[in-house]
């Protein structure tokens, strides 16, 4: 197999040639595989997890399903939208192993959210991610499930085993901490600002 590593996200042809050669178990397709979508693999995981080491821990575990399931996968469909799937089923497996089960909350728990909520342009990927790291286990899963990945509480509720209404309180309490999370970002950034 001549495959290349490319610097570019990998093109449908290519994606194709190391999809059959991973399904031969071809161990420089799994390779290439793996160096390829790696980057997009860990922008997913470590928004679930507290730290870069799970993080790689989990993308590790989310890359052995693939290689042992890729027989499985329909090449019809897109490889990320699947991949993806895989990777946020790792990452909530893992959250679960550490916490538990999530903590079943009522509905009436949940706090009256604005929907006119913004975040400063100022900040970047990396701040947002280690912000959301600072959450609690089950606020970051239903937090990444909801906002960034837009599963419906009713979805997030059969992926976690808790009820929508926790779901939607989780969700709830996450936002107040993200806010005061980034309020105490923002105070410390303009602190350094004014010297």
């Amino acid at each position: 197999m001549a495959l290349k590593m490319t610097t570019k996200p990998p093109d449908d042809d290519y994606l194709l040639q190391l999809i059959k050669g991973c399904r031969k178990k071809n161990r420089e397709a799994q390779k290439l595989l793996y160096q390829d979508f790696y980057g997009y693999a860990m922008s997913i995981c470590i928004r679930y997890v507290s730290n870069r080491e799970e993080a790689v821990e989990v993308l590790n575990d989310a890359f052995m399903k693939v290689f042992s399931n890729i027989k499985k996968f329909d090449i019809s469909y897109p490889f990320k939208a699947w991949f993806r799937r895989i990777l946020i089923n790792e990452s909530i497996n893992a959250t679960k192993k550490k916490v538990g089960r999530f903590k079943e909350l009522n509905i009436e728990e949940a706090y009256n959210i604005g929907s006119n909520e913004s975040i400063s342009s100022d900040i970047g990927h990396k701040e947002v991610v280690e912000m959301i790291q600072q959450l609690s286990p089950q606020y970051q899963a239903v937090f990444n499930l909801h906002v960034i990945e837009g599963y419906t509480h009713e979805e997030i509720g059969e992926m976690l085993s808790i009820s929508p209404g926790t779901s939607k309180s989780n969700l709830s309490k996450a936002k107040v901490k993200m806010r005061k999370i980034l309020n105490d970002y923002l105070e410390a950034d303009e602190r350094i600002r004014r010297g």
